[in-house]
């Protein structure tokens, strides 16, 4: 699996490929339709297979004040896309300069003289180009013009619903696990470097792994049943607060797993915590012998969760 400046001249060898073209935040059921059908393309055609993603995402360049919202950082959707039968990923960086490209000069500059592409295949609702002047029709067009396929895959339903980012956003925020999970097809996952942090956790008897949360949406605070992989592949069972640590002071933005049976120092080390079900709101707690007796019922909790299944 290759990465590609979206900006530079693609290597010989990934010239001539069926492109996906996306954001695909998230990577969720409707964004591996797309893909799906780019990657099946492309080997029919015996052509490679690309996937390309916007980053920072779009939203973010106009809207920079805008709360986090990622589902994905570029690393997630690079392994995603490679377990989807992708060759590359295409990673166009949305500043000023590509906000302010037309849709024909994408089109014909970026897809074609840069990327070398053959074929495109977007989501029906897909737009691009400055002012988002380009559409399914526009690019429908353009491909005639210039002897680039184009294919758009309609939108995926499920429970009689449109699968979209925002979909998946507004169930993690409201602690729903189970509804953001099945639309993405796997647990959300949260991905950082473990920070060393005040001890708090080892000294109440339950250490964790502290992470930021960057720029990630921010799901309900609260405690979950989670999973984390550490960076040799081992999959650990655990418990994890997201939230401000209302009980201390100064309020503090964490994602803090507490895995089971595991006192492994991994402080500096990148590992990966996936969300499995909500178990509680965040609570202020007014002794630490009572926050103790929480966290005991929390890891109870969360090994029954985790135990019964996803």
């Amino acid at each position: 699996m290759e990465r590609l400046d979206g900006s530079a001249t693609a290597p010989s060898h990934l010239r001539g490929g069926v492109v996906a073209l996306g954001n695909f935040d998230g990577f969720h059921l409707g964004h591996q339709a797309v893909v799906g059908r780019a990657v099946a393309r492309a080997h029919a055609q015996g052509r490679p297979a690309l996937v390309a993603t916007f980053d920072p995402h779009p939203v973010r360049f106009f809207k920079p004040d805008a709360p986090p919202f990622r589902l994905t950082t570029l690393a997630q959707r690079e392994r995603l896309f490679a377990a989807a039968g992708a060759d590359a990923m295409i990673v166009f960086h949305f500043d000023a300069a590509l906000a302010s490209v037309g849709a024909r000069d994408f089109v014909l500059d970026w897809l074609i003289r840069r990327i070398g592409a053959a074929a495109v295949v977007t989501g029906e609702d897909f737009t691009f180009g400055k002012g988002r002047s380009g559409n399914r029709a526009v690019l429908s067009a353009l491909g005639e013009e210039y002897q680039l396929g184009v294919e758009s895959v309609a939108p995926v339903a499920l429970d009689g619903e449109i699968i979209s980012s925002s979909r998946i956003r507004d169930a993690l925020q409201a602690g729903d696990c189970a509804t953001a999970n099945r639309l993405l097809t796997r647990p959300f996952a949260v991905e950082g470097v473990v920070q060393h942090g005040d001890k708090r956790g080892r000294l109440l008897g339950f250490p964790t792994a502290n992470l930021a949360l960057g720029k990630y949406l921010r799901p309900r605070y609260g405690v979950y049943a989670v999973r984390g992989r550490l960076p040799d592949g081992q999959w650990l069972d655990g418990a994890a607060s997201v939230g401000i640590r209302p009980t201390f002071d100064p309020p503090k933005e964490l994602l803090e797993p507490h895995f089971f049976a595991f006192d492994r120092d991994i402080y500096g080390q990148m590992i990966e915590v996936t969300f499995h079900h909500f178990l509680r709101p965040e609570a202020k707690f007014d002794s630490i012998d009572a926050l103790k007796a929480q966290i005991e019922s929390d890891c109870a909790d969360a090994r029954r969760a985790l135990a019964a299944g996803d």
